[in-house]
């Protein structure tokens, strides 16, 4: 069976998530944003009636689903082996795209946006971080963490892996991601053994 097309309102979030994970919230126009979706520059205005914002806005939101959705499938195997599956996911979207593709909601978070007139991106990017931190606290918790120190485990989970793919990009190597997954993947494990 396949998959039923995306209608150009979808296509233009789904290629907004793509050039902000590749190239950052500045350089995500709304003209290359229709060109990539392959749809015309006016409708971008029909569907996004508040400009980039809202279309960055809903970009976020979409990647910030998915990446949960799948850190939610992934911990049903249980912390260490979920967060081994979650890890390895992140490092092969790295390797396959040969260090050009970077995370979508820290690009919003970081880039101070110059053609924006509100904080609606960063505000974005702030709440998917929390909801993917509530995910890891809870399924730390689950498995005898303290709440506080499971809040601790996740906020190191996110930033260290954030920060990863950043050296990552930069050095065009997977060698700083591996040093960083190694380690994460030793913490909930000894942690679970307290």
């Amino acid at each position: 069976m396949t998959k039923p097309a995306l209608d150009s309102r979808q296509r233009m979030v789904v290629a907004a998530a793509d050039m902000l994970a590749r190239h950052g919230l500045n350089a995500t126009s709304i003209r290359e944003l229709a060109k990539r979706a392959d749809a015309p520059l006016g409708s971008t205005y029909h569907h996004f009636p508040r400009g980039k914002d809202q279309v960055i806005v809903e970009a976020i939101t979409l990647a910030g689903a998915r990446v949960d959705a799948g850190l939610e499938l992934y911990l049903q195997a249980g912390n260490p082996a979920g967060l081994g599956q979650f890890i390895a996911s992140w490092r092969d979207v790295l390797v396959r795209s040969k260090f050009r593709i970077g995370c979508p909601v820290m690009a919003a978070a970081i880039d101070e946006p110059l053609d924006a007139e509100g904080d609606a991106p960063r505000e974005a990017a702030a709440k998917v971080f929390a909801g993917w931190r509530r995910r890891l606290e809870k399924a730390f918790v689950s498995e005898g963490v303290g709440k506080d120190e499971a809040a601790d485990l996740a906020t190191l989970v996110i930033a260290s892996l954030e920060g990863a793919v950043v050296l990552c990009r930069a050095e065009q190597s997977i060698e700083p991601f591996d040093r960083i997954a190694r380690q994460i993947e030793s913490l909930p494990r000894s942690q679970l053994r307290t």
